[in-house]
């Protein structure tokens, strides 16, 4: 499997399993796979849904900070990579 960066942790509600997402690179689509590695964390999942300003939306692009659920804890400065299927 192929990954390519796609942005870092800014926040994280522990309280809701809920990460802030900056994109910085690339886009990012409901239903992708999302990577994500940091000092402690390390997890696959895929995106079931995301949130921008407490809106549901379907895709999120470079610049956007995207609000995703969980299924682990993330950490403020993972990087978060879009995993890529052969």
């Amino acid at each position: 499997m192929e990954e390519t960066k796609l942005g870092k942790v800014t926040h994280y509600f522990g309280h809701l399993s809920v990460a802030i997402i900056e994109i910085t690179d690339g886009k990012l689509i409901a239903g992708d796979t999302i990577h994500v590695k940091g000092h402690t964390s390390d997890f696959e999942q895929k995106v079931e849904s995301m949130e921008i300003e407490h809106k549901h939306v379907d895709e999120a692009k470079k610049g956007d900070a995207v609000g995703l659920k969980v299924k682990e804890h993330a950490r403020e400065h993972d990087v978060v990579y879009k995993v890529i299927s052969s």
